[in-house]
């Protein structure tokens, strides 16, 4: 375990096991590089295996300023060039699915290939008010307005019970201008790549593989036509939340690695 200053924030990351290529873990909204515990052992078996908490998440550091997705990226394109393990494939979930996309299109030769994980970009455009409403919320009060965000949808009957509460805790102890902060640049902010009319054009700037693993049909349908690298796949898990790796972690490890093996 270590922590690496890049720019104006402190980065807490795990670099464990060997072997290409590397692969950098990024979490979601509110979360840290704990969602990846059902992979890492996994994984690092075969691969060098990067896990980071995010700026403002989990061990890291919290400057003021600085939440869009392109910002998270800059600082893992840092962390990448400082640990001089790149290209890697960079394996996010939700907004860590931003970030990774970001950092393939932004830094295209330090990533090798990408994996979304029921990504937060595409969101069809009719929900944009009421995402947008949240930004009111997180003025007011930031835990909350996340925790019901987050907690209204992204399970299902068959998630295991202990995962919502857990998530629930988690959001408390992250600083309210975090949650604000990452809120406004994913809703409200001049990129807000989370929608479908500011992300679509955006992603077909990756010009590397990409598996996107969703729990809706429909969205893997938006992204099918965005990819450009014929080896890329946007596939459904219909019946799963929105933690679908955590749900169903021996099936996601065994399609995921049979993807990367694929690559060559």
């Amino acid at each position: 375990m270590a922590f690496a200053e890049v720019g104006d924030v402190r980065l807490f990351f795990t670099d464990e096991g060997t072997g290409s290529p590397p692969i950098l873990f990024i979490h979601g909204y509110s979360c840290d590089s704990h969602d990846w515990m059902w992979q890492l052992p996994y994984f690092a078996a075969t691969h060098r295996v990067i896990a980071v908490d995010l700026r403002g998440h989990g061990r890291s550091s919290a400057p003021d300023k600085g939440f869009g997705a392109r910002d998270f990226a800059d600082d893992l394109a840092g962390l990448v060039r400082g640990l001089d393990c790149g290209p890697v494939v960079a394996m996010g979930h939700s907004l860590g699915g931003v970030v990774a996309s970001a950092l393939a299109i932004e830094y295209p030769s330090l990533v090798q290939a990408v994996v979304s994980v029921d990504p937060g970009y595409l969101t069809p455009d009719e929900y944009r008010p009421l995402l947008e409403g949240t930004l009111a919320d997180l003025d007011d009060d930031p835990v909350t307005a996340v925790q019901t965000l987050l907690g209204s949808a992204g399970y299902t009957p068959a998630s295991p019970a202990h995962l919502k509460p857990w998530h629930m805790r988690r959001i408390a102890g992250v600083p309210p201008h975090v949650l604000r902060e990452t809120g406004v640049a994913l809703f409200g902010g001049p990129e807000a790549l989370v929608f479908y009319a500011a992300s679509a054009e955006y992603l077909r700037g990756r010009s590397c593989p990409v598996l996107a693993i969703y729990a809706s049909t429909d969205r893997a349908a938006l992204e099918a036509p965005l990819l450009t690298d014929p080896r890329s796949q946007s596939i459904a898990w219909e019946g799963s939340g929105h933690w679908l790796h955590q749900e169903r972690p021996d099936e996601f490890n065994q399609v995921v690695e049979g993807w990367i093996a694929s690559l060559g």
